[in-house]
């Protein structure tokens, strides 16, 4: 569609390229992590469009391989944190006065240089900072983040087009304004999607709002690809300033700050109840109520009905639980199968499992890598060795780990006869997926179970052949999931397609991928003009009867 010279691309997603054997792609990803593998990046803060080196580094190493660094990151204090902020409220007045078309051409442009010239890079810096093989890169750090960037002008018009009033009487014109929110938005993004840092200052920015930037400690170098390739494509100095930096300092500035107008989150739980408390805490010194939008952890769930393909389920608890070694908050964790059907794919499922190939994401024979880092390594290994001393729990697949090159940790399931045992209950956030067996006539009896187990309600999936056990399953989960999928692994939304986010414990439900997220940073001025103002104060009901 053309508006005023301005075109919007397509809306359609990004197509998913397959890195086969002897395919171009390929042997372009494979020469770029050689490259990548033999420099050591300098990463600098990005402040009002210049780089900023405070020699307060810290490494970014290989998670596969620890002892290889790979970047350099000067960290931000406090002055460059109030320098960030600074900066984007400077730039908040030109930025937001723009039309939404011309902010809008600067990111399809970047998703256009994202989709050609600098997919290999990219997605080589996510394979190595992540450890994500080549196909879950390509499907996070190329095209969702190429859909967000081509999908939200899309949405954007939409919202633009929908927030005028629908009433003007004879002699008054109504209007709204869609505007930019008044301060800068905090965004605080997760080390396991590319995608989700590129989106989450970004989205807002689309609507006019400048943004700080606090990347994670464990993805400085993706994460600056991606601020490099905005600036490239034109985003103005001071719009998204990117500010790595030791969390709490970064979180206490930014938050207490008067003009704070919006904190755009993604990651733990724990780490957003205390966002929202400390900024509830501060409310007496803001100007704004701050939008809060976040989406936090998951305790994502396969429930299996007697009748189902089990083949398929079988795919998605391997797939859904391990690819990306569970590092998502929407990989499937516990897993619900009646007695008949367990006692049936148990053994191919173990066998299918022991198929998996785990190692350095360059070799494109495994599926499995390592995780993120030696604390996260600490957290699950923990949950390994109990299950292995319980009497409730039984270890049927992986259950072996090592850290001596990377922070590997197999594949491993657990089944339980404690259907409130604490693999079943808590967030992970690694390659272990926790089966309880129900008997058969138990189904409605289990959705109900599923339902009160976790205090999250991000995603999960239903397995059933039958309209009816759908639809059974449907009312029972209502509440259960954000994103809820009918014969398919809880994991996978595509920008566009499936809006994601989750309620309860898991976040705002906010939608990122929609106009639902990007209408959270829009402030409505509803304009009356009044053609025939009145111009005597008396009401006719105040005339005296005659």
């Amino acid at each position: 569609m053309s508006l005023n010279g301005f075109t919007l691309p397509p809306m359609e997603n990004e197509p998913v390229l397959g890195y086969l054997p002897g395919s171009p792609e390929r042997k372009s990803l494979q020469d770029e992590l050689k490259r990548q593998s033999q420099e050591i990046v300098e990463i600098p803060c990005i402040i009002n469009g210049e780089e900023v080196w405070t020699d307060n580094i810290v490494e970014q190493v290989m998670p596969h391989r620890h002892a290889h660094v790979i970047a350099r990151v000067h960290l931000a204090g406090e002055k460059e944190i109030r320098n960030a902020i600074e900066a984007s409220l400077h730039a908040h007045q030109s930025w937001s006065s723009l039309p939404w078309q011309e902010r809008a051409s600067i990111f399809i442009k970047a998703a256009d240089l994202l989709a050609g010239e600098r997919r290999a890079e990219v997605n080589a810096s996510t394979m190595l900072n992540q450890s994500k093989t080549c196909h879950q890169a390509e499907i996070d750090s190329a095209c969702e983040l190429i859909d967000f960037w081509r999908l939200n002008p899309h949405f954007a018009q939409q919202i633009y087009q929908n927030i005028q009033p629908p009433i003007s009487p004879e002699g008054i014109q109504n209007s709204c304004e869609g505007r930019a929110l008044e301060g800068f938005i905090f965004a605080v993004t997760p080390f396991n999607f590319t995608s989700i840092a590129g989106n989450l200052p970004s989205a807002p920015a689309l609507m006019g709002n400048t943004a700080v930037w606090k990347p994670s400690r464990n993805s400085y170098l993706s994460n600056y690809k991606i601020m490099q390739l905005m600036m490239d494509a034109g985003l103005p100095a001071g719009v998204i300033n990117f500010v790595p930096a030791r969390a709490s300092e970064i979180s206490d500035i930014c938050m207490s700050h008067p003009m704070l107008a919006g904190i755009h989150f993604t990651g733990s739980t724990g780490v957003f109840d205390h966002i929202w408390t400390q900024v509830g805490k501060n409310l007496p010194n803001l100007r704004s109520y701050p939008r809060i939008v976040g989406e936090t952890g998951g305790k994502d769930f396969i429930v299996a009905h007697p009748d189902c393909r089990e083949k398929a389920l079988l795919t998605a608890m391997l797939r859904g639980a391990f690819e990306f070694q569970g590092q998502k908050c929407s990989a499937a964790s516990r897993c619900y199968i009646p007695a008949s059907v367990w006692e049936r794919i148990k053994q191919p499922y173990i066998d299918e499992v022991a198929q998996v190939k785990m190692g350095d994401p360059a070799d494109f024979s495994n599926l499995v890598s390592a995780v993120i880092d030696e604390k996260a390594f600490n957290n699950i290994t923990g949950y390994i060795e109990r299950a292995r001393k319980s009497d409730d729990a039984e270890i049927i697949t992986g259950g072996n780990y090592d850290s001596t090159v990377g922070w590997f940790i197999e594949p491993t399931t657990i089944v339980v006869k404690d259907p409130q045992y604490e693999s079943i209950k808590e967030e992970i956030f690694g390659p272990v997926l926790t089966v309880y067996v129900y008997n058969d006539e138990e189904f409605e009896d289990v959705l109900k179970l599923c339902d009160e187990t976790s205090p999250y309600s991000l995603t999960g999936s239903i397995f059933a052949n039958q309209e009816a056990d759908i639809e059974t399953a449907t009312k029972a989960l209502r509440y259960s999931s954000g994103n809820y999928y009918i014969n398919d692994k809880p994991t996978g939304a595509v920008v566009g397609q499936q809006p994601f986010g989750g309620a309860r414990g898991s976040g705002t439900n906010d939608k990122a991928g929609s106009p639902i997220n990007l209408m959270r940073w829009v402030s409505v001025r509803t304009v009356k003009r009044n053609f025939n103002p009145p111009e005597d104060w008396r009401y006719g009901f105040l005339k005296p009867d005659e």
